[in-house]
C-alpha cells in the first residue's frame, strides 16, 4: 500500500470514529415552548435600614427582583392578576401573557416564581401583534368564565380573549379620547355586579367606568390622585374594598408611588408611600387577596420599561384592619 494511499485511509476511518460518537448531553434539561425560568432575588423593603419591615399598616411579607436567562422578553409587565392559590398573570408594554406561581416560603414571605409561561398576545388576525402601537398591553381582567380582558394604549383599545382560544374581539370601552400614552392603565374583572362586568380606570385623571361586554361604559367614582400622579391600577374585592396604586416620575425625584386602600363608601383606610430609600420602581400592577377577618395579602409589581437601570419588583404586603 503506498503511502499517501495508507494516509488516505488512516483519515478516513478517523472521520468514521468522530461521527460514531454521539454528542455531549447538556448538564440540565433545556426548556422547550413558552416555559421559561425566572430568577428570583431577594429584596429587602428598605435598601439603607434591612429592618424596616412596614408602611403605614402594610407589613412587608418579602420581595424579590426577577430575571430570566432564557429570553430577552421579560421586561414591561404592566399588570397582574392573582388567585388563592398562588397563580398569577402579568401582560406586558410588548404584547406578552407571563403567566406563573408564586412560591412561599414557610413563613409565607414571596421568595420566588415557579411554572412560568411567556406567550406573544396575537392580534384579531391570529398572528402577533407588531410595533408598540398595536401592542402596548397595559391592562388585564380575568372574568369568571376565564376570558381575558386587555388593555391597549397608543392604539387604544379593549379586546376579550376567549378561554377557548383564538382570535381575540373587540369589547366596549369608555367614550373618551385618551392621550396617545396615557390611556386605559387599570383595568378589573366585577363579577359581583355581572358576569360580564369590569372596571376601566384612566391613567391621567384618574376616572373610572363601569363596562360590561354584553352593554356599554358608563362613569363611575374617580380615583383621587396625590400631586403628579397618575392611576395605574385598581383591585376591588367583593366586600366593596378598593385598592388603587397611583404613581409619579419627575427627573428630580425619580419614582414615586402611593398606594391607597379604601372602603366601600370611598373612605381611605391606609395609605403607604414608596420612594427612596424604600424599594421602589415603576409599579403598574396591583393584587389584593382577602383573608380572615378583613385581612388582605397585597402584591404589587413594577414595570422596568426595559431599560437597564431599572427592575422587575415583585413585592408582598401584609394588612390588618386597625380595631
Amino acid at each position: 500500500m503506498s503511502p499517501s494511499l495508507r494516509a488516505g485511509l488512516v483519515a478516513a476511518l478517523l472521520l468514521a470514529a468522530c461521527a460514531s460518537v454521539s454528542p455531549p448531553l447538556p448538564p440540565a434539561p433545556v426548556p422547550a415552548g413558552p416555559g421559561i425560568i425566572v430568577k428570583a432575588e431577594p429584596v429587602p423593603l428598605n435598601s439603607a435600614d434591612p429592618s424596616q419591615d412596614r408602611l403605614a399598616g402594610f407589613i412587608y411579607a418579602g420581595g424579590i427582583a426577577l430575571t430570566s436567562d432564557q429570553t430577552s422578553r421579560l421586561h414591561g409587565l404592566s399588570d397582574l392578576k392573582m388567585t388563592p392559590d398562588g397563580r398569577f398573570e402579568s401582560v406586558s408594554d410588548d404584547g406578552d401573557l407571563l403567566e406563573g406561581r408564586i412560591v412561599l416560603d414557610s413563613t409565607g414571605r414571596l421568595v420566588g416564581v415557579a411554572d412560568a409561561r411567556l406567550t406573544g398576545l396575537v392580534g384579531q388576525d391570529g398572528q402577533p401583534l407588531v410595533g408598540k402601537f398595536e401592542r402596548d398591553a397595559e391592562g388585564l381582567a380575568i372574568l369568571p368564565a376565564r376570558d381575558r380582558l386587555v388593555s391597549f394604549e397608543h392604539h387604544h383599545r379593549i379586546w376579550l380573549y376567549p378561554a377557548a382560544g383564538g382570535p381575540p374581539r373587540a369589547v366596549p370601552m369608555p367614550d373618551e379620547a385618551f392621550p396617545e400614552n396615557d390611556g386605559m392603565e387599570a383595568l378589573a374583572a366585577l363579577p359581583w355586579v355581572a358576569p360580564d362586568a369590569y372596571v376601566v380606570g384612566a391613567e391621567d385623571t384618574g376616572h373610572t367606568w363601569i363596562c360590561r361586554v354584553s352593554a356599554t361604559c358608563a362613569p363611575s367614582a374617580s380615583a383621587e390622585l396625590p400631586p403628579a400622579h397618575g392611576l395605574v391600577a385598581i383591585a376591588p374585592l367583593a366586600d366593596g374594598r378598593t385598592g388603587w396604586l397611583m404613581r409619579a416620575w419627575s427627573p428630580a425625584l425619580g419614582t414615586r408611588v402611593t398606594l391607597s386602600l379604601r372602603d366601600a363608601a370611598g373612605r381611605e383606610l391606609d395609605r403607604a408611600y414608596f420612594a427612596l430609600p424604600i424599594s421602589v420602581d415603576n409599579f403598574e400592577g396591583l393584587a389584593m387577596i382577602p383573608g380572615r377577618e378583613g385581612r388582605l395579602r397585597l402584591y404589587i409589581l413594577s414595570d422596568d420599561n426595559f431599560s437597564p437601570s431599572q427592575r422587575t419588583l415583585f413585592l408582598a404586603f401584609d394588612w390588618t384592619p386597625k380595631t
